[in-house]
């Protein structure tokens, strides 16, 4: 429960109270600043508490956006104001500097004046004397207002009547920036499904479990390998997407946002996908087809995308002199409304992924499904990749040292890492990227050139180890310096497909294809934790897991002593105890997280 107390003498005719009950507030009056700072006393310390004009006159999705976020610590609409547990005492101290200062003599001598001069001036005096950010939402359509006189507070009533909020806010549970196909396949019903869902009492969790079931239903199907199995994969693969769209809607239409629900749809996005995919390859198997390895690629290369979008993406958050003609032409481009769906559809986002996804699967082979999606994800990664590049060449921006460190967390060094860095000597600046890449040129070439069995692929790992190593000795700061997490994903997931490949055996590339879909969870994991501001996974995690170069040598090691039935059997091993330590700790960071009540995150960035 939340607590509301409304300042100031009762306006005849209000609604303001139904409205903050509404919401879920209970109601308290506090006629003056007096009682009004009593009340707040009486609040229990750990619930949400607002200060509300008694003449406000808006728009109840006004109040809701205001007063209800549970992402700011403090929110303000004019006219109220309201704070989280964390911010409580400042409200507490605002209240009383502000009840004590020169215009204490003026509360209560005129109807409406009080509550406005006290709510807004709270919130002015959290920001400015306490140093509380104080989130203001845009409302732009909407009405928040204390009007000082009737005559106003008629004409404000009546731009209330002449604006639909409820309109409002089911457009506005919209993602302001999505893709091609969500935008107009999805989101004109999917919206319409979040009001129902939020008017149900369900939460954005509960539609984002109900996606998962679904596409592993989908995967399900998928796995039978027969034309009716496939076709229902791929309508059950579409439904899973339009509630994954709900979701989200559901948490922007209802302001249902937490930090378990950003980590379960995240996490879910990807386990949903790759689930399908060894779906696809277990029903393509059915049917006589081996495709592992085409699903393990696929894989592979989405993952490896991701990790080039977070690297640079944290690299620049907050980079400062931040301008390239890169940008800037992009910037230009976005200005000319076609080129911005061409290109958001060239990087094939989910929507259009999935959609791809479940069309080919329906119509076609797992074979060719693969085939398809192997070259437009190796087209779209292209196509970023080096746009990215470009900017960063063309960008004078200073990194800094959170910059820096994110992208040591995303590299994921392990024991080994740390101790050969003892004995190499920091390589020069800027020339990490290309150290990593030749490090892991060798070992991949090793890898490839070699049978199974050879030792090759054991001395390619040692120099990896050893250059991956020299190259996070110094701050990652330089301008390419993001592409180092990416090429230690890259050549970790490559080796472990190249010798589950070449091992010849039943089993291997699946089992492989567990192996890489743990570690790839535990790398997600690392950069939802970096974006929730907690940072990355406890080192204690990472050297219990390896690090890249530690497992990499691993399996090499084990492939050049075991026969590759042993081999198979060594690696699902591998794969159970990754998932196992990754999957406990995370789930466990997550729950507790949640029930701490860290803050909400929610991402509006790009679709994934």
């Amino acid at each position: 429960m939340s607590t509301a107390i409304v300042t100031g003498q009762p306006v005849p005719g209000s609604s303001l109270e139904g409205e903050l009950r509404a919401l879920g507030f209970d109601v308290r009056l506090a006629p003056d600043a007096a009682q009004a700072g009593t009340a707040l006393a009486a609040v229990p310390a750990g619930q949400r508490v607002a200060l509300v004009d008694a003449g406000f006159v808006g728009h109840t999705h006004a109040l809701r956006l205001g007063l209800t976020d549970p992402r700011f610590a403090a929110s303000a609409v004019p006219g109220a104001v309201s704070v989280q547990p964390a911010a409580r005492e400042a409200l507490t101290d605002a209240l009383r500097d502000t009840a004590e200062g020169p215009s204490a003599a003026d509360f209560g001598t005129r109807a409406g004046t009080l509550a406005g001069v006290l709510a807004d001036r709270v919130a002015e005096r959290l920001a400015a004397a306490y140093g509380t950010d104080v989130h203001r939402p845009e409302l732009g359509e909407l009405v928040a207002a204390v009007p000082a006189d009737p005559q106003a507070r008629n004409e404000a009533r009546q731009a209330v009547a002449a604006v639909d909020d409820e309109a409002i806010r089911l457009r506005t549970a919209v993602k302001a920036r999505d893709g091609f196909f969500t935008t107009y396949c999805i989101s004109p019903y999917s919206r319409y499904i979040a009001r129902w869902c939020a008017r149900r009492g369900l939460t954005p969790n509960q539609v984002t479990t109900a996606s998962l079931v679904t596409a592993l239903i989908a995967a399900g199907c998928a796995a039978t390998g027969t034309r009716p199995g496939f076709v229902a994969a791929g309508l059950l693969l579409l439904f899973s997407f339009v509630l994954d769209c709900t979701d989200g809607q559901l948490a922007r239409y209802s302001l249902q946002y937490s930090t378990l629900g950003a980590w379960l749809d995240a996490t879910f996005d990807r386990a949903k996908e790759y689930a399908y995919y060894a779906g696809l390859a277990l029903g393509a198997a059915r049917g006589g087809d081996d495709v592992w390895a085409l699903a393990l690629g696929a894989m592979v290369l989405q993952t490896c995308r991701h990790v080039v979008d977070f690297s640079f993406n944290e690299a620049n958050h907050d980079a400062t002199a931040n301008t390239s003609p890169t940008a800037a032409l992009s910037d230009k481009l976005d200005s000319v409304g076609w080129t911005v769906w061409v290109r958001r559809m060239i990087v094939l986002p989910i929507g259009e992924r999935w959609a791809l996804i479940a069309v080919l699967t329906a119509l076609t082979t797992p074979r060719v499904t693969f085939i398809v999606l192997l070259i437009g994800c190796a087209l779209a990664a292209a196509y970023t990749t080096a746009g990215r590049v470009l900017r960063s060449l063309t960008r004078r921006a200073t990194r800094t040292d959170r910059a820096a460190q994110a992208l040591a967390e995303l590299s994921d060094s392990g024991p080994l890492s740390e101790l050969l860095q003892r004995a190499v000597r920091g390589v020069p600046r800027h020339t990490a990227p290309a150290v990593a890449a030749l490090g892991a040129l060798v070992l991949v070439l090793a890898t490839a050139l070699s049978d199974y069995g050879s030792w090759w692929p054991v001395l390619g790992a040692a120099v990896y180890a050893l250059t991956s190593a020299a190259a996070v000795s110094r701050p990652l700061k330089g301008p390419l310096d993001w592409l180092v997490p990416p090429v230690f994903r890259a050549a970790e997931y490559g080796t472990i497909l190249l010798i589950a490949a070449k091992a010849d055996v039943n089993g291997a590339l699946p089992a492989a294809f567990g192996l890489v879909a743990a570690v790839a969870y535990h790398h997600y994991d690392t950069v939802y934790r970096i974006r929730g501001g907690t940072g990355a996974p406890p080192r204690w995690l990472v050297r219990a897991i390896g690090g890249h170069e530690g497992r990499t040598l691993v399996v090499t090691v084990i492939a050049a002593l075991l026969t590759n039935t042993d081999f198979t059997v060594a690696l699902t091993v591998c794969a159970v105890a990754v998932a196992l330590v990754v999957l406990v700790e995370s789930i466990r960071y997550w729950v507790t997280a949640h029930r701490r009540g860290a803050p909400a995150v929610h991402d509006e960035g790009e679709p994934a």
